[in-house]
């Protein structure tokens, strides 16, 4: 067995599983607090959990696209000749660099695709969502949602630029 790639995989699921945990909590938070304070939307509104559904998948899915980059920067830095210690403050701030970009981007294509339909229809989504039109909810996740599928790709192409590659010497 190799022992290296057995702890690069275990590092993977277990930083994988935190990281999903605490940004689907971090995200459900923000939501709710959002909805209770200023929409005053409670639980019970079948709308507004469909567009809490859309926006945990759509950030869930973007930031999922950060952890090869993260893999890549993790092998990079352990070939080089560094302390334990100091791989494992590289690891977290490279690997808190890229899901920080990734989740930023992925709540600003949510409002994004909120505004979208604002800006599609005349109607106030945010009060058709506050009055349990599903269909409005429905509506707004998707967008939020194909927004995250078209935009995922560039933001894990623009992650992908700050990885530590080594330089290669001029042909």
């Amino acid at each position: 067995m190799n022992t290296k790639v057995a702890l690069l995989g275990a590092i993977e699921i277990i930083s994988s599983l935190g990281c999903g945990i605490l940004i689907l909590l971090l995200t459900y938070r923000l939501i709710t607090i959002y909805g209770q304070k200023v929409l005053a939307i409670n639980h019970g509104n079948t709308a507004y959990n469909i567009l809490i559904t859309g926006v945990l998948f759509s950030v869930g899915y973007v930031v999922s696209g950060v952890i090869q980059p993260i893999i890549d920067a993790f092998r990079l830095l352990s070939d080089t000749n560094i302390s334990t210690a100091q791989l494992i403050l590289q690891f977290v701030g490279y690997g808190g660099l890229y899901i920080a970009i990734a989740y930023i981007s992925s709540i600003i294509i949510s409002m994004i695709g909120v505004y979208t339909y604002t800006y599609m229809t005349p109607l106030d989504e945010l009060k058709e969502i506050k009055n349990n039109n599903i269909g409005v909810g429905l509506t707004v996740s998707i967008i939020i949602v194909v927004l995250a599928l078209m935009t995922k790709g560039g933001i894990i192409l623009l992650v992908e630029s700050l990885v530590p590659y080594p330089d290669l010497p001029p042909k």
